[in-house]
């Protein structure tokens, strides 16, 4: 009896360390996006996380693709198969999408997927497909499709809307458009680059749409890195209302654009790459 009663006891003490290292597994697969420092729970002293299965990219990667936002905004990070991004749940859009565009991913053959869909993996409320019905603005890309047909995944997941903005028509099928082929053509003829974009919020209050208010963003940046010989960079900023002059006229400088966004980008260049590159945008360095 005694030594039955014995067996009991160290099967139950074996269970209860399987659990306890179950549950730890499982909180350590569940810290996967941190917000920022606004978003602490003051009373609990702890940091809101979500829960979801990122993909795994390279460190070297993130740590040059990331952006150094100066100032403090809602920041839930989205590691998807072909981008990755900043969610903001205040404007319920992205604070920018980043992503490193290989010469084989600009050159995929698969046929563009046109089903855009709420994403599960950001809190309520969220933006909805319902929220663009009959808004006047158009579900504009950041990270395009077109630079994702090289994966079925990546595909799907570039028409998350998280992934997405109100966007004039206009410019999301004219000089945005443009920018992005330029984007592949590069990628091609260098092998590969470096992108991150987003909205930009000029404004103190923003125009908003659907019963969830997406905030409709004043503008657009866009900013395209490349390492591949002469180290190289150039800017977009565009207004969220032109869509159909060339697009050179809204070429900056990155220095311009982290003056207009607040962001620092590629903050893993060494310092002399990255003042050189970032200080100058001439577009016949990337026609030669």
């Amino acid at each position: 009896m005694r030594t039955k009663t014995i067996f009991v006891l160290l099967l139950l003490i074996g269970v209860s360390v399987s659990c306890i290292r179950d549950r730890r597994a499982h909180g350590q697969n569940r810290l996967q996006f941190v917000e920022t420092i606004d978003d602490l729970d003051e009373d609990k002293n702890e940091v809101i996380v979500d829960e979801d299965a990122s993909v795994s990219w390279a460190q070297e990667e993130l740590d040059l693709l990331t952006p150094v936002m100066q100032k403090q905004v809602p920041s839930q990070t989205l590691e998807r198969t072909g981008y990755v991004a900043s969610y903001n749940k205040e404007t319920l859009c992205p604070n920018w999408v980043a992503w490193h565009l290989t010469a084989e991913h600009a050159d995929g053959s698969l046929p563009r997927d046109n089903a855009f869909y709420e994403d599960m993996d950001v809190p309520a409320p969220r933006a909805t497909n319902e929220d663009y019905r009959g808004s006047g603005w158009s579900r504009g890309h950041m990270c395009p499709a077109g630079d994702n047909k090289w994966d079925e995944q990546a595909m799907d997941e570039s028409f998350l809307l998280t992934n997405v903005c109100p966007q004039d028509r206009s410019l999301n099928s004219g000089v945005w458009n443009r920018i992005e082929m330029n984007c592949r053509q590069w990628a091609k003829k260098y092998g590969d680059v470096y992108i991150v974009c987003g909205p930009v919020l000029l404004n103190r209050e923003h125009e908003t749409i659907g019963k969830n208010k997406v905030v409709v963003p004043e503008a657009f940046f866009k900013v395209v890195l490349c390492l591949q010989g002469k180290p190289k960079a150039i800017g977009y900023i565009v207004r969220n209302n032109e869509g159909k002059k060339k697009h050179d006229l809204y070429i900056n400088s990155i220095d311009d654009v982290e003056r207009i966004t607040g962001y620092d980008f590629f903050p893993a260049l060494p310092d002399n790459i990255e003042e050189a590159v970032e200080a100058k945008a001439d577009i016949t360095e990337w026609q030669n």
